[in-house]
């Protein structure tokens, strides 16, 4: 391989690549052609740097030289600049948003210092599409250690390092793995669920997309220390780039002999099929996603038996999703304790979030189990965008639950959050701000809920779509108190019924925000008021008479006619008359019309 003296590396994941980061890749390259380096400097497509605020973004190696908000006409700049003549272009820098100062090395972000990327270690440092470099980083040395000892010692390593699944349900992945040794058949299978479902979540996508061979190393490890010698991987459709990568990944092993028969000349047989999804939130369900692999519908099934006794096919299966292999491979390169010895009594290791919603630093993220909320909100993700109130976070998606200031301080790990009435889930991070209804909230998880159930057992197909309709009946202010009591009762009952983990956390959001913000279910009732100025039928809109121009936009854009006033003069609106549709509000460029 070439002898590079400069490497320009440029996100390549789907974030960027929607923010033309492609394009800058083919301009750095013009650029890096024009000056005649071709031999001296090389442009990499990388995976996702986590830092998705910022991005486009662009890393010169060797002085680690990090550029934010790139654009494809910057490419010139950068490259006269800095590659030529070794300048730094100052106004591509991260600027502090603090001290304002330009910051040129990640390493001094406050983004990335309370981080420890373990499952995200080569994100944004290799090439995904090529196996040379994520060899060239200790690639697949796990698997070549594994081989030399037995299943059993391997199982035993996982076991010690307290590694628990990341997809949700936190069993001990160790444990899982054995309990699938010990089922006896000649035929078994190793799954990688990877059909992640949860608003706001790209963890698996982005580990898919920028490190595979993490995944396939893994699933080969997996195989075998349970006896399979086929996997499959079930991804959703809608993840194209990361189809793409972990094809690319597959084929490569296989021309290695890391895949495929006789691999590393052990006599140990095993390789990989993708199998994909059609979007269906409850295949997450580890059940249901084996139902649609065998080409059912997708709908789970009383456990026991559990797929590692009768799986794929009906034979015995191991699912665990992305971020658990992911860590697979640096446990068995670090050792079991070292891996135990970061994180909570138990909950070791770390959690990858993607951290969402109105929060200054959007991005993929991971922190030591044990970090706190506040750490994760406030200084990794830099505070609430605009100087807004903090007001509540969603973790764990459609089936967590909503926490808030008074949880601020509580330890991540899967006890911590389940006793303050959340979860850990897969790892969505979402949070609020003061102009967030908590009572919308609830209900949009809700809709996502009724959308996403399968519709095999009533509390779950019926008994959700109950709690939709009295969500919906209170944000159109026809609530009544007595509403509230029944939908604390009902939630109780589909949490205890419902027959997959679906149906038994879809409550958790009505029942967390029940609990923290009651007195906002209140106003909506009783004062036929959104404290939030969300919920459409509540709103009361009027016009500011010292703001008001007299332009006429509002009364022309509103189809009810309830907007009088003679030009230049201020406007009325007729409360009667009044659709609240909001179109006045829109319209008006002078922010006279207000909601009350």
């Amino acid at each position: 391989m070439p002898n590079y003296k400069m490497s320009l590396l440029c996100c390549g994941g789907t974030g960027c690549r929607a923010s033309e980061s492609v394009r800058i890749v083919e301009r750095l390259r013009e650029e890096i052609a024009a000056a005649g380096m071709d031999n001296d400097v090389q442009v990499v497509v990388t995976g996702c740097f986590g830092f998705c605020e910022q991005g486009p973004i662009v890393k010169v190696i060797p002085d680690n030289t990090f550029y934010t908000n790139v654009k494809p006409e910057d490419a010139e700049e950068i490259v006269k600049e800095h590659v030529v003549k070794g300048r730094k272009v100052t106004r591509l820098l991260y600027e502090d948003p603090d001290t304002k100062k330009h910051i040129s090395d990640s390493k001094h972000m406050g983004f990335y210092q309370k981080q420890l990327r373990i499952a995200l270690r080569n994100c944004g440092f290799i090439n995904p599409e090529n196996i040379d470099e994520y060899i060239a980083r200790d690639g697949y040395e796990a698997l070549a250690k594994v081989l030399q000892g037995t299943p059993q010692e391997a199982i035993e390593t996982v076991k010690k390092s307290g590694l628990r699944g990341r997809g949700g349900g936190g069993f001990p992945t160790g444990l899982k793995w054995e309990i699938a040794s010990k089922s006896p058949g000649p035929e078994k299978y190793v799954v990688c669920n990877a059909d992640e479902g949860d608003p706001g979540a790209f963890m698996d996508r982005s580990i898919l997309e920028s490190d595979p061979n993490s995944v396939i190393e893994a699933m080969a490890i997996c195989g075998y220390c349970i006896g399979a010698s086929k996997g499959l991987v079930y991804i959703r459709a809608e993840y194209p780039l990361a189809v793409k990568r972990l094809q690319i990944a597959m084929r490569q092993a296989r021309d290695y002999g890391l895949l495929g028969d006789d691999i590393l000349g052990s006599g140990f047989n095993f390789d990989i099929e993708i199998r994909y999804g059609a979007g269906a939130f409850v295949c997450g369900e580890e059940t249901a996603l084996i139902h649609s692999m065998e080409g059912k519908r997708g709908e789970p099934t009383v456990k026991p038996p559990f797929p590692a006794e009768s799986g794929y096919l009906g034979k015995p299966t191991n699912v665990n999703n992305v971020e658990t292999f992911a860590n697979i491979p640096v446990i068995f390169l670090k050792g079991p304790e070292w891996f135990a010895s970061i994180g909570t009594e138990k909950s070791k290791g770390t959690k990858v979030f993607a951290l969402a919603g109105k929060i200054n630093n959007v991005g993929l993220i991971e922190v030591p189990m044990g970090t706190t909320l506040r750490e994760v909100i406030y200084d990794i993700g830099g505070g609430i965008k605009g100087g807004k109130e903090f007001k509540a976070v969603q973790t764990g998606g459609p089936s967590g639950g909503c926490l808030t200031k008074k949880h601020l301080d509580t330890p991540i790990d899967y006890d911590n959050l389940t006793a303050a009435g959340s979860m850990m889930g897969s790892g969505g991070m979402i949070v609020m701000d003061e102009d967030d209804c908590m009572v919308s909230v609830a209900k949009f998880y809700l809709q996502f809920t009724v959308d996403e159930s399968c519709g095999k057992c009533a509390p779950c197909r019926i008994g959700n779509k109950r709690l939709e309709e009295i969500l919906d009946k209170i944000t159109k202010g026809k609530g009544t108190m007595e509403d509230l009591d029944y939908l604390k009762n009902l939630s109780k009952v589909i949490k205890d019924t419902a027959l997959c983990g679906l149906g038994q956390t879809s409550p958790n959001p009505v029942l967390s925000t029940l609990d923290n913000f009651y007195d906002e279910y209140v106003a909506h009732i009783v004062d036929k008021r959104c404290p939030a100025h969300k919920c459409r039928a509540l709103r009361v809109y009027a016009i500011d008479p010292d703001r008001c121009k007299g332009c006429t936009a509002c009364a022309r854009a509103c189809p009810a006619g309830a907007i009088k006033g003679e030009v230049k003069q201020a406007h009325v609106i007729d409360t009667e008359k009044c659709i609240r549709c909001g179109a006045c509000f829109d319209k008006c460029k002078f922010n006279a019309v207000i909601v009350q």
